[in-house]
């Protein structure tokens, strides 16, 4: 979910200005985070069991803090105050739409006086280079900000009915839950907090095990921009015990969550099972690039090379399937390898790193197996392969060529840095081939035809498709996925309806 592809060709580092000196970069490196408790009905406090669990530093393998684990009983005090706080008296619920625009917006005020901070605790955390996270702190404050100006401008209609009178009014859905990954932090909680707070609802959010940092310090912010108690809570845990909690929760009338398929089909199980709350899902993705022998191959190559390996390939959207038309095919093959050996890897506070480290150990052996296996299958290894050092979790910019269809590196995600290039030959075989998968969330063509660009667009089956660029996601762009990729969309006015209830209003004339 990379944005800023369209905003400039040189990448974030050249869009990102006054991102800091060595010295000054030395030192939100080792700047340790403000809050490690949970945040419940605007307070931090220790989880009720008195457990807490470690955050680790993904470049170096060391802890960097511990926080607190929230459970069950703490999910049950969240809910309580997230319910007391949507009461039709409260303070929140008697709110006018542009005093939810004013502290929404005091908010963004507030992440932009401390987005070096932020960018900060993200890349440690999450090992993400620094200017890659501070250009995520901006999209995440646009974010909030388009979802500011949302508050009074979500409608219902006035419907034609003979004798009566009749018209519909959309409400907030009440208390929701918000579970969120570990491969953007922060935006993701921007996606999710921005319509649940404009359209007036109330949040329980669960952030990723390995990432909660950036949650915490939002939750302080909140408070400090003068949102009331329990409006937003923020309950660090793990999936069986705080994720399941908040899926399972009767008081919960809605569940969004990132994340993978299998966590995806068990939160829906939870919600069916418990109150029948509605669920939005986005989930994971097997995208496919298509290049077509029209395209400036050097274009191509840059941009396909970013579809895949921008934050060190952990993206659900990620251009992970390269197919490229056969007459270009090993031209294509050789540049894509060559920029592939080029790639800066190293620790994601020094200038010119373009890659940090994978999210944990699980990770990257995880990925290491399906590089392994994409040899095994018959794959030609054309660079990288390999874990890079024996500190931290980094593993080279890999490149496979000669990929089949069948292979499970083209028919699984691996959520790495892998870019598989397969050859095609004609465009009714590049649509079929591309959806033969199970993922629908993504897809990118690249060609200098509009004939050809419109007929992939239009019978991909993709949430999104970019054409000559990719991750051009934007907040008032609807994303979401076909097939296993999900049910729902964020972002956008679409965005909105997964917090809404619509009602229906009939008055007879007398």
């Amino acid at each position: 979910m990379r944005l800023h592809r369209l905003f400039t060709g040189g990448g974030y580092r050249g869009w990102v200005q006054g991102w800091g000196s060595r010295a000054q970069l030395s030192e939100l490196a080792n700047c340790p985070p403000s809050y490690c408790e949970l945040f419940i009905n605007n307070e931090f406090v220790d989880a009720k069991s008195g457990k807490t669990f470690s955050t680790i530093n993904p470049a170096t393998g060391k802890e960097i803090v511990q926080v607190a684990e929230g459970d069950k009983a703490d999910v049950d005090l969240a809910v309580a105050a997230a319910k007391k706080a949507f009461h039709r008296n409260s303070a929140w619920r008697k709110m006018s739409p542009l005093q939810r625009t004013n502290l929404m917006n005091k908010l963004c005020e507030l992440m932009e006086r401390d987005r070096e901070f932020l960018a900060s605790i993200e890349t440690q955390d999450n090992g993400k280079p620094y200017a890659e996270a501070l250009f995520d702190v901006t999209i995440s404050i646009m974010t909030l900000q388009y979802y500011a100006g949302w508050t009074d401008k979500f409608f219902g209609d006035t419907i034609p009915a003979g004798g009566f009178i009749s018209m519909t009014r959309k409400e907030p859905v009440g208390v929701v839950g918000q579970i969120i990954p570990w491969n953007y932090p922060l935006l993701m909680l921007a996606w999710k907090w921005g319509p649940a707070l404009a359209v007036g609802c109330t949040i329980i959010m669960k952030p990723a095990e390995q990432t909660p940092l950036t949650a915490l310090h939002m939750a302080a912010l909140a408070k400090e921009a003068g949102f009331p108690a329990g409006v937003i809570n923020v309950i660090n845990g793990f999936g069986p015990t705080a994720g399941a909690a908040i899926s399972e929760h009767p008081d919960i009338a809605k569940v969004a969550f990132t994340g993978s398929v299998d966590i995806g089909r068990i939160i829906m199980q939870a919600a069916a099972k418990s109150n029948l709350k509605r669920v939005s899902l986005e989930l994971g993705g097997k995208s496919p690039v298509v290049v077509f022998e029209d395209a400036d191959i050097d274009y191509a190559v840059e941009t396909t090379h970013e579809a895949l390996f921008s934050n060190h390939g952990q993206s659900c959207c990620a251009g992970s399937r390269t197919y490229v038309h056969e007459k270009i095919y090993d031209k294509f093959v050789e540049k894509a390898a060559a920029k592939a050996k080029a790639r800066k890897v190293g620790n994601p506070f020094d200038d010119g790193v373009l890659q940090g480290p994978q999210i944990d150990g699980e990770m990257m052996t995880k990925v290491l197996g399906y590089i392994e296996s994409g040899q095994q299958q018959g794959a030609k290894l054309q660079a990288g392969g390999k874990r890079i050092g024996d500190v931290g979790f980094f593993i080279e910019p890999t490149v496979f060529s000669d990929v089949k269809d069948d292979m499970r590196i083209a028919q699984e995600e691996i959520f790495g840095p892998v870019q598989s290039i397969f050859k095609f030959s004609s465009i009714d075989e590049m649509i079929d081939r591309a959806n033969n998968v199970q993922y629908g969330l993504a897809a990118g063509v690249i060609t200098n035809d509009i004939n050809k660009a419109m007929k992939f667009a239009n019978n991909v089956d993709a949430g999104s498709v970019w054409i000559n660029c990719y991750d051009a996601v934007l907040p008032q762009t609807p994303f979401g996925g076909y097939k296993h990729s999900g049910i729902g969309r964020e972002l956008g006015k679409d965005g909105l309806d997964n917090y809404l209830e619509t009602k229906t209003i009939t008055m007879k004339l007398l």
